[in-house]
């Protein structure tokens, strides 16, 4: 069968799963009455309520006779790894630009990827129907872009189409027309059938599934030769050479898979059988096995320390609650996540977690405590190398764009972060930004930024290099309330103590001592008492016994939560709360602490 495997890329937001979902109607996977609803590939929970995809997802569909395989890929930097791996398994790529934003940070990132490995591109400017969209400058600046990242003459001859995923046409002139058959006759003109060498079966693990019936289960293209059910093959690995047999084939049909006898060369499938793998792997001939290069991943630039809870509050919510529990899961987390690596430390407790940036170790956090586990997290540390004898540590681009009036306190923010101004330019009413800034600098900037800009600023950053320590940067200005004992906080006592500080617990909630319950009004930690009763007499007064007019509590999310603690915080994250709490919980213990770090500073 006539086979064309091609992945979607683009920045997060530009629109590559609403393309996505386009296909499959189009070519008609759903009955015409069927209900379907939007970002049909993002069918999990987070992904949904986030509104980004984070894993990436295969479907397949036929159109005129020829089967294609659509992998959706995600768009946020910090999921870079899973794009890494997934492009292997394509043959071209659709690379999707907004109309108005124009490439982004991740738009190169990922271009560089498909580039590196000679896909050939299709370029899709979408959103053409928003006002003040700007598509031939933007296709001006996409041909720049390719040829910034060195594209060949081939590959600097892209076919372009126009068009709006979400009222669903594409057209090779940016014209509206009835749908989005001219971009499908597009992918089967432009992106060619998968090139076969002559040899014996070579076919390389990409991706990773799990099935509660099968366990694990192998994704990758079948590079060359052909793959049967019942038959033996070598699987070579890192570490050497191991035999093993497959039990069932299956590809990939419309949004699910079909169990087949065979698969030939050029198709994507899923093999059943084996047990000891990992992504990279090779199954290769029985009798003459042939590895395949080994898939690279850049290197994650962020930790964290996780550590089993030790709160007073411990084992209330969760089911998995030992170090034992915690290390099994991350272990597993490490096959199917590259990005992500986990170290032991010298505690059996603790395990340094290392990954691409906060969204990528906040969704794995999310992701464990809804599989209710109980764990804390301390807060993020950039990994520092040391290049020729000197301190260096990662640098991102930063691409900020805000209403022209707004810019001045962008540019004042960044600066004190130790960023750099690159470029300044204005994309109609919008100023658009690029700063050099060190990832340091980035942790908690996304809320000031929002606050300083009414909301209006669209940020985003992309990992470039390493460069020399920038030296200090400033973080939290404000202290925090630190509660006093372990009890029921009171709405008496948060009344009298509002004036000190911005709360994050209501009455009536549980605290303990330690925890952080508000964010103070000065520099400066306070030790406060919330959750004193009021004593009740028998006199009245006028006056005195008004209700009280609480402010409701700041609710901040777990991302929040890593951007705002500090070097002696830490999160104690449960499957139903997410508490902010000091790492000593006692104030003895945190005062000698404190007197300890400045002896060795």
């Amino acid at each position: 069968m006539n086979i064309r495997n091609i992945a979607i890329i683009a920045h997060v937001d530009h629109g590559k799963t609403t393309l996505v979902d386009r296909i499959l109607h189009q070519t008609n996977v759903f009955r015409a009455n069927q209900e379907t609803g939007e970002l049909i590939m993002d069918s999990n929970d987070l992904e949904r309520e986030r509104g980004i995809t984070i894993f990436s997802k295969n479907a397949s569909v036929v159109y005129k006779d020829v089967k294609i395989n659509v992998i959706d890929t995600p768009g946020h930097a910090d999921f870079g790894g899973e794009v890494e791996r997934v492009l292997k398994m394509a043959d071209g790529v659709c690379l999707l630009v907004d109309a108005f934003e124009g490439p982004m940070p991740q738009t190169r990132f990922v271009l560089q990827k498909a580039l590196q490995l000679n896909l050939k591109p299709i370029v899709i400017i979408n959103k053409v129907d928003k006002p003040n969209c700007r598509p031939d400058e933007v296709h001006d600046a996409v041909f720049e872009l390719f040829f910034n990242l060195d594209a060949t003459e081939e590959q600097l001859d892209f076919p372009t189409f126009y068009g709006s995923g979400k009222n669903g046409w594409f057209n090779s002139k940016n014209e509206q027309c009835e749908d989005i058959t001219p971009l499908l006759d597009g992918i089967l003109k432009y992106v060619p059938e998968p090139k076969i060498p002559e040899g014996n079966l070579q076919l390389q693990i990409t991706s990773l599934d799990y099935s509660t019936f099968l366990g694990r289960v192998a994704i990758g293209k079948v590079i060359r030769g052909g793959i049967k059910e019942g038959q033996p093959f070598s699987l070579v690995t890192a570490n050497g050479i191991k035999k093993s047999k497959v039990k069932e084939l299956y590809i990939f049909e419309s949004l699910g898979k079909r169990k087949v006898p065979e698969v030939l060369a050029g198709d994507i499938c899923a093999v059943v059988g084996l047990e000891d793998f990992t992504i990279g792997d090779t199954i290769a001939d029985i009798e003459n096995p042939e590895g395949l290069p080994v898939v690279s991943v850049d290197e994650p630039t962020m930790s964290m320390m996780f550590s089993i809870n030790n709160s007073p509050f411990f084992g209330k919510d969760g089911k998995f609650v030992t170090s034992r529990h915690l290390r099994d899961r991350l272990m597993k987390e490490t096959e199917k996540n590259l990005a992500l690596r986990v170290e032991d430390t010298d505690s059996a407790d603790s395990f340094n977690v290392f990954g691409r940036g906060i969204l990528h170790l906040g969704v794995l956090v999310e992701t464990m405590r809804r599989e209710g586990y109980e764990l804390t997290v301390g807060n993020p540390q950039v990994l520092v190398k040391t290049i020729d004898g000197k301190k260096h540590e990662p640098y991102e681009i930063l691409v900020v764009d805000v209403p022209q009036e707004l810019s001045g306190k962008v540019i004042d923010l960044v600066t004190q972060r130790k960023g750099e101004m690159l470029i300044m330019e204005s994309k109609g009413e919008m100023q658009h930004l690029e700063f050099d800034i060190p990832s340091r600098g980035l942790i908690g900037l996304r809320s000031q930024m929002l606050t300083n800009t009414q909301g209006e600023a669209v940020m985003a950053h992309r990992f470039s290099e390493y460069k020399p320590w920038k030296g200090f940067i400033p973080g939290r200005s404000n202290g925090v309330l630190i509660s006093k004992n372990t009890e029921k906080t009171t709405g008496y006592s948060i009344d009298k103590l509002q004036d000190r500080g911005k709360f994050f617990v209501d009455p009536g909630e549980e605290v303990y001592t330690g925890q952080i319950i508000a964010e103070h009004i000065k520099p400066g930690d306070l030790v406060v008492n919330a959750t004193e009763p009021k004593k009740l007499t028998n006199h009245r007064a006028s006056g005195s016994d008004d209700a009280s007019r609480i402010a409701p509590k700041t609710l901040l999310t777990l991302e929040e939560c890593m951007e705002y603690i500090q070097q002696d915080e830490c999160i104690e994250v449960t499957p139903k709360h997410i508490r902010m709490r000091k790492v000593f919980l006692d104030e003895e213990s945190r005062k000698r602490d404190t007197k300890k770090a400045e002896t060795v500073a």
